[in-house]
């Protein structure tokens, strides 16, 4: 999950949301299956009320390897601020990261 505090900024929240879950796990098997860091393939999936206020390219960005392609749905909580409206809304975003990878068999 990530939150914008009082900017309105969908992508910032969606950016925060993808630093929180890479930032909760770990992959360490990639000697063991004879992979690198590039040959994964990322699903970033974001959810926040407005999906088009989200700049895409900015959160494939928080993710520094392989092939990244960010899916964004409505999701998320948009929650007025306490002390009003002029103080901007708190935007919540949630983020699934699924990593994969591309399968190389060749079967004949």
């Amino acid at each position: 999950m990530g939150v914008d505090v009082r900017g309105d900024d969908y992508t910032k929240a969606a950016c925060r949301a993808v630093f929180d879950a890479i930032h909760h796990s770990s992959l360490n098997f990639f000697d063991a299956a004879g992979k690198t860091y590039e040959d994964m393939v990322i699903d970033a999936h974001i959810g926040v009320q407005r999906p088009d206020a989200v700049d895409v390219d900015t959160v494939a960005a928080e993710l520094p390897y392989g092939t990244v392609t960010v899916h964004v749905r409505t999701g998320g909580l948009d929650v007025e601020h306490a002390r009003g409206a002029e103080h901007g809304n708190l935007i919540t975003a949630n983020a699934i990261i699924c990593v994969s990878f591309p399968n190389n068999d060749t079967a004949d």
